[in-house]
C-alpha cells in the first residue's frame, strides 16, 4: 500500500509540475530573500532565461531592470500582511520587459501585463514563499488604448471648428458661460473681443470661396499665434471670431486688439498665385456688474464691433457701459 501511495504521489507531483510549466501565464515563486524557486515555461520562453540559469538566484540580480525598491515593497507587504497584491497594466504597462508576440495587436512592441502576488502559506501558517502570476493582457490593453484615443478624437471633433482648428461656436460659448459665472462669483476682470474680416463677401466674389476659406484659416492662425495659453479663441460664425481674455481689463485688451489688427493689416494671404490682403474690425467689451448673462455680454461686444464697422473698419472700439 505504501509503495502504491508513494507512486501515486509522485505521479500527481509530475502532473502538477507539467501543468505549471505549460500554463499560458507566467509563474514565479520567490522565497523571503527573493530567490527564485519556480520559473515556469512561459517565463522561460519570453525571457530566454531557463530555469537552470535562475533557480536559487536572486530575481533582481538576473533582472536588474526591474523596479527593485518598488517591487520589493510590494513583495514584502505580501509576506507581512499575508494577503495578495495586484499590479495592473494601467499602473505599469509591464513588469518584465517582454516583447509582444501577438500578431493581432502588432501595434504593441511590448507585452502589457497584469501581475498578481499571492502568499504561499506553509502547514504552520507561515508565509514562506510568494508567487507571481504574470498575465499577458496585450490584446485588452491595446483595445482599451485604441478606444480611448477614438473617444479623445471624437471629443476634440465635438468642440473644434474643422476649417480653422479653433474652438467651434458651441464649445466657445460654453467657455463664455463659465467666464460669466466666474465673474459673478469673484468679480475677476475678463474681456471679450469679437472681430470680423472686413469686406469678406468681396473676397469670395473676386477670388472664390476656397480663397475665402484660406483667408479665414490664416486669420485664425494669426489669432492663435497672438493669444496667450489662457485666452480662449473660437470661430463664432462665418468670418466672425471671438476671443475671451481672462484676468484682462479693457485697457489691457486694447493692446492685444491693436497687435492683432496690425498683424492682419500686414498679412499677405497667398492663394493659387494671387496675394489677398484683408483687414479686421474688432469690438471690445469688459464684463461688468450690469451683465446678466453671456448673450448680453456678446451684445455689448457686438455693439462695439458695429461702431468699428460704421467708423471705417480696420479699427477697434470699446463698449461704453455708461
Amino acid at each position: 500500500m505504501t509503495d502504491n501511495n508513494e507512486s501515486l504521489n509522485i505521479d500527481e507531483l509530475h502532473w502538477h509540475l507539467g501543468l505549471l510549466q505549460n500554463l499560458n501565464v507566467g509563474l514565479v515563486v520567490l522565497d523571503q530573500s527573493y530567490q527564485v524557486q519556480l520559473w515556469n515555461g512561459f517565463m522561460s520562453n519570453h525571457s530566454e532565461v531557463g530555469p537552470a540559469k535562475i533557480r536559487d538566484k536572486n530575481l533582481f540580480d538576473v533582472f536588474p531592470e526591474l523596479p527593485v525598491e518598488w517591487l520589493r515593497r510590494k513583495i514584502d507587504s505580501v509576506f507581512q500582511l499575508k494577503s495578495p497584491a495586484y499590479i495592473t497594466w494601467e499602473q505599469k504597462p509591464y513588469l518584465f520587459d517582454f516583447r509582444s508576440q501577438r500578431p493581432i495587436t502588432g501595434v504593441a512592441t511590448r507585452m502589457y501585463q497584469n501581475v498578481t502576488l499571492m502568499p504561499l502559506t506553509s502547514p504552520t501558517g507561515q508565509v514562506e514563499f510568494v508567487s507571481m502570476m504574470i498575465d499577458d493582457v496585450t490584446d485588452v490593453a491595446v483595445s482599451r488604448i485604441a478606444l480611448e484615443e477614438v473617444n479623445g478624437q471624437l471629443q476634440t471633433l465635438s468642440r473644434e471648428d474643422r476649417l480653422t482648428g479653433l474652438f467651434n461656436r458651441g464649445h466657445w460659448q460654453e467657455c463664455l458661460d463659465l467666464e460669466v459665472n466666474r465673474f459673478m462669483r469673484g468679480q475677476e476682470a475678463c474681456t471679450l473681443i469679437l472681430l470680423d474680416i472686413d469686406h469678406f463677401k468681396a473676397v469670395n466674389d473676386n477670388y472664390g470661396h476656397p480663397a475665402g476659406d484660406e483667408v479665414i484659416r490664416k486669420i485664425a492662425a494669426l489669432m492663435a499665434g497672438h493669444a496667450r495659453k489662457t485666452d480662449i479663441v473660437g470661430r463664432y460664425g462665418g468670418e466672425e471670431f471671438g476671443v475671451i481674455l481672462p484676468h484682462t481689463n479693457a485697457t489691457q485688451a486694447e493692446v492685444f486688439a491693436e497687435r492683432l489688427r496690425r498683424a492682419a493689416e500686414l498679412l499677405d494671404v497667398e492663394f493659387e498665385g494671387q496675394v489677398i490682403n484683408v483687414t479686421i474690425s474688432l469690438g471690445i467689451a469688459e464684463i461688468q456688474v450690469d451683465v446678466q448673462d453671456a448673450e448680453q455680454w456678446i451684445g455689448q461686444a457686438d455693439d462695439a464691433l458695429y461702431r468699428s464697422k460704421q467708423n471705417g473698419r480696420n479699427q477697434f472700439n470699446i463698449y461704453n457701459h455708461e
